[in-house]
Parts: C-alpha cells; sequence; structure tokens
C-alpha cells in the first residue's frame, strides 16, 4: 500500500472511529456502581451564641439573618423526608451574645444544639475564653441539666506529654469535666443502614487564638491518623466524618483542613469550623470532601452523599440554606431561648442597670462591617467610635491613675459585629464586642491600663502597616494617634508618619524614649506575644506599668473603677452610646455626624513612586536592605566562583581533545 493510499485508509478509519460504527479497542472507563446507601447531612460552626435572629449588614444592607428557631423549622422538613438524617455541628458554639453571658451556669449553647437534634459537636476556641473553671462549669451544666445534648469528640489533645509533666490544677479541672460530659476521640453513630464514625480536631491557628487555654495538643494530622487506624481496626463504619476547629484559607499552604484532607486520606467529609467561611462548593482532595457554612447561624449547610461499590462516598447535592425571617419560627424552641434570655436579663445585666433590648440611640449612619476591619487594611468608622468609647469611658471614670490617656486601642480580632441604621440596643452593643470574662469572674473582657514607650507606639504602628496583612485579627483602630503608610514600601518600614493628637485634635510629636499610657481590653494585651513571636521578636512591645517597671502577667494591668469594679469594654462602648446628644428631642440619644465622615487616623498612601518609597528608611529597612545587599553579593560571588569552574573544566576537557 503506498502511501496516499495508506493516509486515506487512516481518515476513513477514524471518521468511522469518531462516528460510532467502528468501536474503541479499549472500553470506556466502566461507569461507578454504588451500594445504594445514602447519607444527609445537616452541620453548622461558628455559631457563637447566636440562638436567635439579628440584624446586620449583609452584601451592603441591612438584612435580618440567623435564629435557632428558624433553623430547626428546616431540620423538621429534612428529618420529615429522611429521618435518618445527621446534624453535626464545629465548635465555637459560645461566646458572641448576651447568652454567652450564662455559659458557665446554664450551658444554654449545648443544650440548644441538643434542642436541634444535634448528635455531635467539638470544641472550639471561643469554648476557652471563660478560662478553665468556667469551660468546666459549662459541661458540668450541660451534662447534670436532663436535657438531650451533642456528643463531645475531640482527639488530639496531648493528656500524655501533660501528664508526664504533670498535670496542672486547671488541666485536672478540664480533664474531669471532659469525663463527665463523656468527650471521646471519636463516637459512632448508626443513621438507617449507614454506620458513621466522627472524629474531631482542633487546629493550630485555633490554639494560638486561645491565649487562656491550657491544654496541649498533638499535631492534627498525626492524631487523626492514628484515630482513623482505630476506627478502622475497632469500628465496622461505613464513613468517617471529621468535626474541625482548623478551617482553611485562600493560601492551600495554610488550610490547616485542606492539609489534613490530604494527610489523611481515609476521612470522607470535614465539617470545616473556625475560620467563618461559607463555602459554596466544596474543596474536594481525593476522595475527601471539605464544607463549611459560615458564622452565627447565617446558614444551614445541607450535602447529600451515596457510597460507591469501593466504599468511598460521592457527594450528589449540596447546598447553604440562608437562615432568614422568610423561614417559621419553631414555637418550642423559641419558647426555650425565650426562657434563657430571661435568665440573662435578671442575673447578668441587672448588676450594670440595663436590659437586653433596652435602646441606647437612634442611628442614622451606615457603619463600616467587622468584616470590612479584617479585609479592607484603611480607616474605619467603626473602629473609630469604639475606640473613642474606651477613651470615653476611662476618662469618666476613676481608675485610680491621675496620668492623662495618650491611646486607646481597639483590633478588629475583638469586635465580631456592626451597628445597623435604626434602634441600637443593649443586645447589639454586646453582640458587637462580646468576648471573654475577667479575673472577677463577671463575662465581658476588662480594659487595661499600660505604658509604653513612644518608640514602642511606632513599633505598633509598623505591627499594623507590615503584618497584618497575614494577621488581620490585629489590626488595631486607635483614638490619640495618626498615622500614614504605604502598602508598597519595604516591610517593616510602611510607615511614613505617625503623630499623637490632642483633645483639640492638634499634632503632638512622639517622643521614643517617653512613657505613653495607652488602654485596651484584656485580650489584646493577652495577643501581644502572638504579635511578637509573628514577626520574630523583631517588632516586640513590653507593657509596662506608670513607673516603667514591666507587666509580667498582663491581668495586673486590669481597671477597675472607684467601687471596685473592672470596667467592661463592652460597658464602656454602651455607656458612651447612651451618652450621645438627643438631637430630635424624643428622649433617645442620637448617633452624631462625626461618624459619617473620616478623620485621617489612618492614611493609605497608594504610591508606587520610586521616592516615595525608599525614602525615610527606618533602622529595619536598613537592616533589610544589608541583608539584602550581603545575600546579594554572595550569589554573585557564587555565580563568579561557578563560571571560572565551568571555563576551567572546559580548558581542561579542551587540553585532553586535542592531546
Amino acid at each position: 500500500m503506498n502511501h496516499k493510499n495508506r493516509l486515506a485508509s487512516l481518515c476513513l478509519a477514524a471518521v468511522l472511529l469518531l462516528s460510532g460504527i467502528i468501536p474503541f479497542a479499549a472500553e470506556a472507563a466502566p461507569a461507578p456502581s454504588y451500594t445504594g446507601k445514602q447519607m444527609d447531612v445537616l452541620f453548622l460552626h461558628d455559631t457563637h451564641s447566636h440562638l436567635e435572629s439579628f440584624v446586620t449588614m449583609h452584601d451592603g444592607n441591612t438584612a435580618t439573618v440567623g435564629g435557632f428557631p428558624q433553623i430547626k423549622t428546616l431540620i423538621n422538613e429534612a428529618k420529615s423526608n429522611n429521618p435518618d438524617t445527621l446534624v453535626v455541628d464545629a465548635g465555637d458554639f459560645s461566646m458572641g451574645t448576651l447568652v454567652q453571658t450564662i455559659f458557665a451556669s446554664e450551658s444554654a449553647e449545648l443544650r440548644m444544639l441538643g434542642e436541634l437534634e444535634c448528635e455531635v459537636t467539638t470544641l472550639g476556641n471561643h469554648e476557652f475564653d471563660y478560662r478553665s473553671q468556667g469551660l468546666a462549669s459549662s459541661l458540668y451544666a450541660a451534662a447534670e441539666s436532663g436535657d438531650p445534648v451533642p456528643a463531645m469528640v475531640l482527639c488530639n489533645i496531648d493528656w500524655a506529654a501533660m501528664e508526664a509533666e504533670g498535670l496542672t490544677e486547671e488541666q485536672k479541672i478540664l480533664k474531669d469535666a471532659f469525663d463527665a460530659y463523656g468527650m471521646t476521640d471519636y463516637t459512632v453513630i448508626t443513621k438507617g443502614e449507614v454506620k458513621i464514625a466522627v472524629l474531631g480536631i482542633f487546629g493550630e491557628d485555633s490554639l494560638s487564638c486561645a491565649p487562656t487555654c491550657v491544654l496541649k495538643f498533638r499535631d492534627a494530622s498525626e492524631a487523626a491518623a492514628e484515630t482513623v487506624a482505630a476506627i478502622k481496626a475497632n469500628e465496622d463504619v461505613d464513613m468517617i466524618l471529621c468535626v474541625s476547629h482548623s478551617g482553611t484559607n485562600p493560601d492551600e499552604r495554610k488550610s490547616e483542613d485542606e492539609i489534613l484532607a490530604k494527610n489523611v486520606p481515609e476521612i470522607d467529609l470535614i465539617i470545616s469550623g473556625h475560620t467563618h467561611t461559607a463555602l459554596n462548593q466544596p474543596i474536594r482532595h481525593g476522595d475527601t470532601y471539605i464544607v463549611s457554612c459560615g458564622e452565627y447561624g447565617k446558614n444551614l449547610g445541607s450535602l447529600s452523599m451515596r457510597q460507591r461499590a469501593d466504599g468511598r462516598w460521592e457527594m450528589v447535592s449540596y447546598a447553604l440554606m440562608p437562615i432568614t425571617p422568610a423561614i417559621a419560627a419553631d414555637t418550642s424552641t423559641q419558647e426555650r431561648i425565650d426562657e434563657f434570655l430571661e435568665s440573662v436579663d435578671i442575673d447578668y445585666l441587672s448588676r450594670f442597670g440595663y436590659t437586653s433590648s433596652q435602646v441606647l440611640a437612634q442611628n442614622d449612619i451606615v457603619f463600616a462591617t467587622s468584616d470590612d476591619l479584617h479585609s479592607i487594611h484603611t480607616e474605619h468608622n467603626l473602629g473609630n467610635l469604639l475606640s473613642d468609647a474606651l477613651m470615653y469611658a476611662v476618662l469618666k471614670e476613676d481608675t485610680g491613675d491621675s496620668n492623662p490617656v495618650a491611646v486607646t486601642i481597639v483590633p478588629s480580632g475583638c469586635v465580631r459585629d456592626t451597628f445597623t441604621r435604626g434602634d441600637i440596643t443593649v443586645a447589639d452593643v454586646f453582640n458587637a464586642y462580646s468576648l471573654g470574662i475577667g479575673l472577677d469572674g463577671v463575662p465581658g473582657y476588662p480594659l487595661i491600663s499600660i505604658y509604653l514607650t513612644g518608640a514602642e507606639l511606632k513599633t505598633g504602628v509598623e505591627i499594623d502597616a507590615s503584618l497584618t496583612d497575614i494577621m488581620p485579627a490585629a489590626r488595631m483602630y486607635m483614638t490619640g494617634v495618626e498615622f500614614s503608610f504605604n502598602p508598597h514600601r519595604l516591610i517593616l518600614n510602611k510607615v511614613t508618619d505617625v503623630c499623637l493628637t490632642d483633645d483639640a485634635g492638634s499634632r503632638v510629636e512622639i517622643e521614643d524614649d517617653r512613657l505613653y499610657r495607652v488602654v485596651c481590653d484584656l485580650y489584646s494585651g493577652q495577643m501581644l506575644g502572638a504579635v511578637n513571636s509573628i514577626s520574630m521578636g523583631i517588632l516586640s512591645v513590653q507593657p509596662k506599668f506608670a513607673d516603667g517597671t514591666p507587666i509580667e502577667n498582663i491581668e495586673d494591668a486590669i481597671i477597675t473603677t472607684g467601687q471596685g469594679e473592672e470596667l467592661k469594654a463592652w460597658v464602656a462602648i454602651a455607656d458612651y452610646i447612651d451618652s450621645f446628644e438627643d438631637t430630635d428631642g424624643d428622649g433617645i440619644s442620637n448617633v452624631p455626624s462625626y461618624y459619617s465622615e473620616l478623620h485621617g487616623r489612618k492614611v493609605v498612601e497608594d504610591s508606587r513612586n520610586i521616592i516615595d518609597l525608599i525614602k525615610n528608611p527606618n533602622k529595619y529597612a536598613v537592616i533589610i536592605m544589608l541583608v539584602v545587599i550581603v545575600v546579594l553579593t554572595i550569589l554573585i560571588l557564587l555565580v563568579v566562583w561557578i563560571i571560572k569552574l565551568i571555563r576551567k573544566i572546559c580548558r581542561k576537557k579542551a587540553k585532553a581533545s586535542r592531546q
């Protein structure tokens, strides 16, 4: 056969093959076969005590979202279609609304998860906010309530390491409480024909966000792999599900639950909490799916999976169901919540002279959201109002320190919600700044008073400018300081100007060696170590007393009033908003128009001009540039040496070939 005939035959064969007249020599891969087992899962995480619907800003608009009564309605509907639907939660069920004030005494959050028929949960970092005794008391209260509560699983607590060193008193308190509640590494649940093993994981970033946690934890992947091996050896299960309080990250290298999925591929499904992520589509690595539904009960996650013949599971549907007022509220669930809220007014707010529904002010201003404070690195009116509130409160109270307050600081990580147009209530204020507990055992982080040198103040501003894209929770919103920064300048040298401001708003130069009084909340002081760590000690700040003595225990800096009571951050904000002038004569304060504008407290200089990028280098810039010059010099010398070596080898080869 000549070349032309051969070519014609090949073309004809290709046409027939593509048209299906001639079958493929190799059979197409067979469609996967299935066992007939299906699993429906509903999931939550990071509900943060948001039992009721609440008003917030959503996509630029005021919206009412969330609510356990609405969530219960959806769960009831799902279970009417499939009674074997599994409901799980991935931690941080507490800390975020006034409900948390009865966390230790009544454990409303765990009991309401039980009301939702949630069968398994795990611990998040905020469950440790009320310290070891607070968490222990909550677990005892839940276990002794007689109400159905979810099983609790967590497999990477490093009891062996702690016991080898000798358990501390706080560690013993937690261990006893975990045992009393019935915490285990994993639990097995049967749903119809499907047996599911559920294990729990506590992430590395979660631990870094829990400064009062006294426990040690093992590497998540290592502990999960051992737990999965134990499940496979001891249990006959169809599915392995992990409720993880580790989270995901846009940078896959830092995405803890993605790392877990890759390292422990036997896990079928990871419910991913901690980062408040709302994944519109699951993340998949191999046969492991990762799902997240966002924070505060704004969505209920829903998915269905079917089992292949090889035992692995395939997701066939996935949705985040928005929780809106259009969903009818389950009456019995609302009644349970109302009982808990009554306790909040009586047992907590009465000591401050407030009630949860009390209107503090009327607001016509569009405030930035808490997400804005994390994601948009500029000045924000919400941050300004909150830091102004701390200044107002400390100036108003007799705190035993007559030195003037130079700076008040609010970090974005402590801001949990914003204020919408309309009435601002006590509950709204608490929701906006709700975290923690003081040494007095009363919910709400207290304010602290520390002293920093002028040089350390400048360092703090550089931390904000240079490092908070890596650690957004550390972004600072301040009263008493104004600064400018250029995000395009060299790291640790982004600040182009910084000064203090006096009562009249006039510029005051910062003296490097002078001590300045700084006020912030306790959590911010506790997290200074994390900021020092992330900068590898380069940007270190040492809190001091007024005489310059270093503060070894930051709790020694807690501000108390003349009545001997801790000055709570949220109360400072409530008192400030309540103090606004009543401009329309209706007897209720009005948020002033001052907060409708920005005031140059944090100015972004978005310039790539070479002069703007290199002018006024600080010591860090000089050090970095010297290091770069040294490294470049070494590289150049290395390249020159390699070139010389190559030439020498070439000359030897040429000489040998001539011989």
